[in-house]
């Protein structure tokens, strides 16, 4: 039994949702989404989205977690919005951006110039003595998700002295190096 899915996700104030064959579609203050959706009904009543299984075969069962999931997250993207915040940590390590142009300076020979989707909000920041942050906002947690990590793939952060681009908060694994 999903304990997940057995919920109802609440609408916020200034949320509207609209349930049209197999998509449901969302829509908010920062936004509007849709979600096509299968092996599962979902309705909206009394302010409450409902997400129901027509039986317990496993794969009912995973869809309607994963659904229920995703329909809560749409949500509180299109009521509040999603933001990760990326770390550069490294000597000379530079972002800024234009617009929606991304330029990121990681010790290659060249810049890497990279264009961003219109939803999403960039914001870079320097500050002398510390590491420079980019802050990805959106009301899509999907896209703002695999922009972060396609911008973390362009440097990891190495095991020994952990530099690279890393979720800020993230704990990484430390080794030891070679020992005299």
């Amino acid at each position: 039994m999903s304990r997940i899915g057995n919920n109802p996700v609440a609408l916020p104030e200034g949320v509207t949702a609209e349930v049209k064959e197999n998509v449901i579609y969302i829509k908010g203050k920062l936004g509007e989404l849709e979600q096509e959706f299968s092996a599962v009904s979902i309705k909206v009543e009394d302010g409450q989205v409902w997400v129901t299984r027509p039986s317990d075969s496993k794969e009912h069962k995973a869809k309607h977690g994963l659904y229920r999931s995703l329909v809560f997250n749409m949500i509180e993207g299109v009521s509040k919005g999603w933001t990760k915040e990326l770390e550069l940590v490294g000597v000379g390590y530079r972002a800024s951006n234009q617009g929606q142009k991304l330029d990121l300076a990681l010790g290659f020979s060249h810049n890497i110039v990279m264009n961003l989707a219109a939803e999403v909000k960039i914001e870079t920041t320097s500050e002398k003595g510390k590491n420079p942050i980019i802050k990805l906002t959106s009301h899509d947690k999907q896209l703002v998700g695999q922009i972060a990590a396609k911008i973390r793939s362009f440097r990891k952060p190495e095991p020994y002295k952990g530099k690279g681009i890393k979720f800020v908060g993230e704990q990484l694994r430390r080794k030891a190096g070679k020992s005299a």
